[in-house]
């Protein structure tokens, strides 16, 4: 059974149910391997993300590609599958909004290859998120979807845009009432912005091990 979760953020003076998604089907190519399964002290990636992302909200769901094999999670961690496969994120997100509808009013979306993301990060988006559909960090001159915070209503815009080939999740910025996050907003809670960190290549993996040995080791 699913618990609604008592994490959120204030619209109005009420609080809004916040769950996660974590979305893990890409194919990682530039990595070699699939990110999920990369072993991060000892911890694998995926489940160290969704503990992370646990620590500040709640109900979670993974996404995962079609036929993905997912290392073993939590039993109160659910897994969604895209509806179609090689659609990019914005697939992802669909469908993870979608597994919670009912569930949360607006959820938390990460990559599933961010070891070092800051829950306090997260509960800070949340604040922010106000009365917009979207809130995203524009930092270092990028937006990162997969960072923020979306209401889950917006579901049906992103569903739209997929039947019209617009695949990139950016463009859902251009479709709803949107807020752009500042750096300095984010830095009381994540001075180097280690929530935006994540891992592309064997070379990133690499250098994000021997940071990690230092500081938890």
């Amino acid at each position: 059974m699913r618990i609604i979760s008592r994490v959120g953020g204030e619209e109005n003076g009420i609080m809004i149910r916040v769950g996660g998604v974590v979305l893990c089907g890409g194919q990682s190519s530039r990595m070699g391997r699939p990110k999920a399964w990369l072993p991060f002290g000892k911890e694998l990636m995926l489940p160290r993300v969704v503990r992370l992302l646990g620590e500040a909200v709640t109900p979670i769901v993974v996404v995962a590609a079609p036929d993905q094999a997912v290392p073993p999670l939590p039993s109160n961690i659910e897994i969604a599958r895209d509806a179609r496969p090689d659609r990019g994120p914005l697939q992802g997100l669909v469908a993870g909004l979608e597994a919670l509808r009912g569930w949360a009013d607006a959820v938390y979306v990460s990559s599933c290859d961010v070891p070092f993301l800051q829950p306090a990060f997260i509960r800070c988006l949340i604040e922010l998120l106000g009365a917009c559909s979207i809130c995203v960090p524009e930092v270092g001159g990028y937006r990162h979807p997969l960072a923020a915070v979306y209401r889950i209503e917006i579901a049906a815009i992103a569903a739209r845009l997929l039947a019209e080939d617009r695949l990139r999740s950016s463009s859902l910025f251009e479709e709803t009432a949107t807020r752009f996050v500042q750096p300095e907003e984010l830095t009381d809670v994540d001075p180097t912005f280690q929530s935006l960190r994540n891992l592309n290549t064997p070379a990133d993996y690499e250098a994000a091990l021997r940071e990690s040995f230092h500081v938890e080791g």
